[in-house]
């Protein structure tokens, strides 16, 4: 059986989170940026699974599990205060959060 060398896998990685952070400095809508950051997030846990395989060590899927439940708890938290944000202002533009107050 094929096995992928880590270097492609962490190669991979670099560019899902040049593209995620790509998203999260050009996109000006609230999804979008949610969409961004968990691609980030998901890049970061594809590196530290290669990294765990080219050490043959478990810590690389451990963390991946804990990125994992962050990303969740993350996207859980981001889309409540996104509803709240649309339902207020009536748009996901993030311009318009500064002109939130109180």
């Amino acid at each position: 059986m094929a096995t992928v060398p880590a270097e492609y896998a962490l190669a991979l990685a670099a560019v899902l989170f040049a593209l995620g952070l790509t998203g999260v400095l050009v996109r000006r809508n609230m999804i979008y940026v949610l969409m961004s950051i968990e691609v980030m997030l998901n890049a970061a846990g594809l590196a530290f699974i290669a990294a765990g395989y080219r050490w043959a060590e478990p810590d690389g899927q451990v963390m991946f599990v804990f990125i994992l439940t962050l990303a969740a708890a993350e996207v859980s938290v981001a889309l409540a205060v996104i509803f709240r944000f649309f339902h207020r202002t009536g748009t996901l533009d993030l311009d318009k959060v500064g002109s939130l107050k109180g």
